[in-house]
């Protein structure tokens, strides 16, 4: 005898999995469609241009990334969660000012957030299966495969994009993280915003510091410091060093002055707290760290899939950047013969720097200048 399952109050489920979801630490749980069609002409349009610089992999996935069902075959929905991670007490901006010290994004000062967010929807997922009888197909996603994030997001109401192509949320800013899962059930779906609440602010587009915004809505990722220091493994471009600043890993700009975030939220999470004092260190003492310093002080953080190398790259640019004093001077000389290439070029190119006239103008954010 075949035994018949039930089908699950789906809409009764869906508040379940949003409850179960905050419990876990989410601040949003909401839930699209995957209808990403006009996302994925988007993309191809994007592609084409050339704007993905060495991200290869953004187009090597084809359809999948537009369409979930190929990526997780009888995909049906797409539970979106959004989690803060802002920390307390932030001194962005004075640190940007601070041309001796390094400026690291704020998502990367604690501990990697692929693992905490991927572990938490994967106890999440482990509820949605117990609570279905009949069984489900469901995986979830923490920027770990070709999945189209934040156009799903916006279909799942946690905001729309912005200007800056990251996603706004009307109380939370975009100081978050986002992940999915992909489900077979046909769960209710949230009501997608019908239009973004950037009005005609463009502050975010006047504050980048390397203009990578060719349009608003549009990136142009080589021209963007977050791929220059992190995506990107060979030199970086001669025209971009001085505009970096002391910004080594990342670059917060165009979200330090965007009017959403005057009042967003700080994280209560313990792992996205600075850690080693990475919100406020010199840049010459980061770059003097050996291998072995690097690899201990980078466990467990976003920070070590640059490698040393690219570390020492960075930071080399920093110090071209700041202030001439014997301890900057110091740190250079002391790698001019670091068994590198990539560091010996960029090592170079800092103290011809402090060899020349200080002629530097650079863009800092400043959150004062925020447009409504």
């Amino acid at each position: 005898m075949t035994l018949q399952h039930k089908d699950p109050d789906y809409t009764q489920l869906a508040l379940q999995i949003k409850e179960w979801g905050k419990a876990l630490g989410f601040q949003q749980i909401a839930i699209a469609d995957i209808d990403l069609s006009d996302s994925g002409q988007q993309l191809n349009r994007w592609l084409e241009k050339g704007y993905q610089g060495d991200m290869r992999w953004m187009g090597e996935h084809g359809s999948k990334r537009y369409h979930p069902e190929q990526l997780l075959p009888n995909t049906r929905r797409v539970i979106v969660v959004r989690m803060d991670y802002l920390p307390p007490d932030d001194n962005l901006v004075a640190v940007l000012k601070s041309d001796d010290r390094a400026f690291i994004s704020r998502y990367a000062l604690g501990r990697d957030y692929h693992k905490l967010i991927r572990k938490r929807l994967t106890t999440l997922a482990k509820e949605i299966e117990k609570a279905v009888p009949g069984g489900v197909t469901q995986r979830p996603f923490v920027d770990s495969a070709p999945v189209m994030e934040k156009p799903l997001a916006v279909k799942a109401g946690i905001g729309w994009q912005g200007k800056h192509t990251l996603v706004i949320n009307s109380q939370a800013g975009s100081w978050f993280f986002l992940g999915e899962i992909y489900t077979s059930l046909p769960l209710p779906v949230d009501t997608q915003l019908e239009e973004d609440q950037c009005g005609e602010c463009q502050a975010c587009l006047k504050v980048c510091p390397t203009d990578a915004f060719p349009e608003p809505y549009v990136l142009d990722a080589r021209r963007c410091i977050s791929y220059l220091t992190i995506e990107n493994k060979g030199a970086i471009p001669e025209e971009f060093r001085e505009p970096m600043g002391n910004r080594v890993f990342g670059c917060d700009d165009c979200q330090a002055v965007c009017p959403w975030n005057k009042a967003a939220p700080t994280s209560n999470e313990k792992d996205f707290s600075p850690r080693h004092q990475l919100d406020n260190s010199e840049l010459a003492t980061l770059f003097l760290w050996s291998e072995a310093e690097f690899m201990k002080y980078t466990e467990g953080s976003p920070i070590r899939r640059i490698g040393y190398q690219g570390w020492l790259r960075n930071l080399a640019v920093g110090l071209g950047n700041a202030p001439t004093t014997e301890k900057v001077l110091q740190a250079l000389e002391s790698r001019t013969n670091f068994p590198s290439p990539l560091v010996q070029e960029h090592v170079a190119w800092a103290l011809q720097q402090h060899r020349e006239p200080r002629r530097r103008k650079r863009k800092v954010a400043n959150p004062d200048s925020r447009r409504n």
